[in-house]
């Protein structure tokens, strides 16, 4: 097995794209109480808040919700138009609310070595049918004009400024398939123009792979910038298929092209040893995206995926011990409870 270089504590957590939770206007989505049963029931101990709208702003009573089942929110999620100027006080609205719902519910644990704390704010554009269609084709995806990106900066500094500012939360961007963060270049200029004291990177690895990108490179060049990471595996049939079609990137994942991870194509072992030897330190969130109406298969593959990346843990933690993932390890803490390390996690003490 492989073996941590650097001490670090990571818990796993998952997020309600698991269910097929991406645009809230679907109206086959589960009840988020649903989300919140199966997630517990799978032996996560937190996850994402999901898209705007999804769950309600009630903190009363998501706290109630979470309690009763020993989970945190771990992030909450812009997901929208951020190129368009005039969307701005839409997304500093969704920003203010999700904010002050995210920081009144319980506070995930922080872990020595971990730069900025849960809850974050993971950042996405979305909404461009012309980059919708162009999804992992980076050889065809039009790119903004300078004078759009730069409104596209400035809405993201506006978010990453109000989150941080009024509610102490860490703006983390996420370059997502399908919008006008993917591709090496848009990280490229995105990393030059939003300094790194404004906001952070959440690193996709089934994202990086999706947009041509190898997921350990990615991971190690913007190794500064990144405080929150996504695992997800991409099926390689599926992926070649997908790829010869014109398509959009959730009617790929409709098609299964992310898979439970271990039974794609990503190299996880090489992941693996990468954060081991940086000694990562914080959350991990299992994502596999899917169209909510395929549901049925949601915690068989949540199951798989954290018991696959149980057989990287070595020796007893108290986040996971070695073997296969165990929903009832540490059931007693939600922060802990279920939440399967992929290597020594150290002493597993909060802060």
């Amino acid at each position: 097995m492989l073996k941590s270089d650097v001490s670090g504590q990571i818990v796993v957590t998952t997020a309600p794209c698991c269910w097929g939770v991406d645009d809230v206007n679907n109206p086959h989505l589960p009840a988020w109480e649903k989300v919140l049963d199966e997630a517990a029931l799978a032996g996560f101990g937190g996850l994402e808040l999901g898209p705007y709208g999804y769950m309600p702003l009630d903190a009363a009573r998501v706290s109630e919700a979470l309690n009763a089942r020993g989970l945190v929110i771990v992030a909450g999620t812009i997901f929208d138009d951020l190129v368009d100027p005039a969307n701005r006080e839409n997304l500093l609205r969704q920003t203010e609310e999700i904010c002050t719902l995210i920081t009144a519910l319980p506070k995930p644990a922080t872990f020595p070595g971990q730069p900025f704390g849960a809850p974050y704010l993971t950042v996405m554009d979305w909404g461009h049918d012309d980059r919708d269609y162009a999804a992992g084709h980076a050889d065809r995806a039009v790119r903004l004009d300078d004078a759009a990106w730069a409104g596209m900066m400035a809405n993201i500094r506006a978010i990453a400024e109000l989150a941080r500012e009024r509610f102490g939360v860490r703006a983390v961007i996420h370059p997502h398939a399908g919008g006008y963060i993917e591709f090496a270049d848009e990280i490229e200029n995105l990393a030059r123009d939003i300094p790194a004291e404004v906001a952070g990177f959440c690193i996709d690895t089934g994202h990086t792979a999706y947009a041509g990108m190898d997921p350990v490179a990615i991971l190690e060049k913007y190794w500064d910038r990144i405080h929150y990471i996504h695992f997800k595996d991409i099926d390689p049939n599926v992926f070649q298929t997908v790829m010869g079609e014109r398509i959009r990137f959730f009617d790929a994942c409709a098609k299964g092209v992310m898979c439970p991870i271990g039974r794609g194509n990503i190299d996880y072992a090489a992941i693996h040893s990468f954060l081991a030897s940086r000694g990562y330190a914080g959350y991990i969130t299992i994502e596999q995206e899917r169209d909510p109406r395929n549901s049925g298969s949601v915690l068989d593959d949540l199951v798989a995926s954290r018991s696959f990346l149980s057989m990287f843990a070595t020796g007893p933690s108290t986040l996971s011990k070695s073997g296969p993932c165990n929903p009832s390890d540490n059931a007693d803490d939600p922060a802990f409870r279920g939440s399967c390390a992929m290597f020594e996690p150290g002493t597993g003490e909060k802060e």
